[in-house]
């Protein structure tokens, strides 16, 4: 049996997409010979020049191994023992992290309820305690998806008025950056505008799940923060021995732009995908589609029936509220199948 009919095209993560070629042969590449380990070898020195070039000539980049890590270790740097971290609800670090902040970091997570992923600055301002009172956490961290886990994205002014605040009262903001890439192709403007320009002063970096095999990367944005991340990333069990193998694959996604025609392709298929059943009796878009993320709603029997043919995640049992994301290797044939399906279920 042919392995396409084995998986077909999968909607429920861009995690379950393929490596992109341009990746694979870099990385081939590299694989030609010995080169210094732990990242001492010129693909690392490559890396951290793009880094530069992308969000500014003070930024600092350290390859890790995945995105969960890459949070813990940009968020180590900026917590001690009786910080708090400020964050939605939603947020990859408070739900699907298995309680890392709190086990590894030792630090509370005071979780925010929104109606679409995203902070406003008075979530920050409510949530700062009296002044000199040591019963509650000193909030030290705001953090936040870019894009977030409901398929929203902060513009750079949003993202200003969240530093803003967060530097008034001696704190520091972080950026989950796992899609990074969708956000940028949405929001049309370079990544430094509402990361560097913006105030963030710590995110991370995904490449894996915009056509890479598996790499991220931890950017300090604040140079004083910089120094303790090569410690803290050996401590977190974060470096790899033979951290060429991912540099290769993040310098080749900032090389020509990789990264943006990826996460554009990305984009434009979610809103294929939108766009082709928006109209349909039953079914309701949850949140706007803004990256590579379709939010919607419908029967349940409607959802039992696409799960025989297409993979895909049901976000929310309760209201029958599934998740559908594209990813740079989804065509437009792989999207008008699905559309073709669900416009079948669920017409009259």
């Amino acid at each position: 049996m042919p392995i396409d009919s084995l998986y077909p095209k999968s909607f429920a993560s861009d995690n379950h997409a393929g490596t992109h070629p341009d990746v694979l042969a870099a990385m081939a590449r590299a694989n030609e010979g010995d080169a210094p380990a732990y990242g001492g070898d010129r693909w690392t020195r490559e890396f951290e020049d793009h880094i530069k070039d992308v969000f500014g000539g003070a930024a600092a980049g350290f390859p890790v191994l995945n995105g969960a890590g890459a949070n813990m270790v940009g968020l180590a740097g900026t917590v001690g023992r009786f910080d708090s971290i400020i964050c939605p609800e939603t947020a990859h670090i408070a739900t699907h992290e298995t309680g890392a902040a709190e086990r590894l970091l030792g630090s509370k997570l005071v979780t925010v309820p929104t109606e679409d992923g995203k902070l406003v600055p008075d979530d920050i301002r409510t949530r700062l305690p009296v002044a000199g009172v040591d019963f509650e956490p000193l909030p030290r961290v705001v953090s936040i998806s870019q894009v977030t886990e409901l398929g929203t994205c902060y513009t750079p002014d949003e993202i200003a008025a969240l530093a803003d605040v967060a530097h008034a009262n001696g704190m520091l903001l972080h950026v989950d950056g796992a899609r990074l890439a969708n956000a940028a192709a949405f929001l049309k403007c370079p990544l430094r505008e509402f990361t560097t320009d913006a105030g963030v002063d710590v995110l991370s970096f995904g490449g894996t799940k915009n056509g890479a095999l598996a790499a991220e990367a931890v950017i300090v944005l604040r140079p004083s923060l910089t120094a303790a991340i090569p410690f803290l990333r050996r401590q977190s069990l974060q470096l790899a021995s033979k951290t060429r193998f991912i540099s290769v694959q993040l310098s080749t996604l900032l090389t020509d732009d990789l990264w943006s025609r990826n996460a554009t392709h990305a984009n434009a298929m979610s809103h294929r995908l939108a766009d082709g059943v928006t109209d349909l009796p039953g079914l309701t878009i949850r949140y706007p589609v803004e990256s590579n993320a379709v939010f919607a709603a419908l029967p349940k029997e409607a959802i039992s029936i696409l799960q025989e043919q297409f993979t895909f995640h049901v976000w929310d049992e309760s209201e029958n509220v599934v998740r559908w994301m594209t990813a740079f290797d989804t065509t437009p044939e792989h999207v008008d199948d699905f559309i073709a399906a669900i416009r079948k279920v669920l017409s009259p």
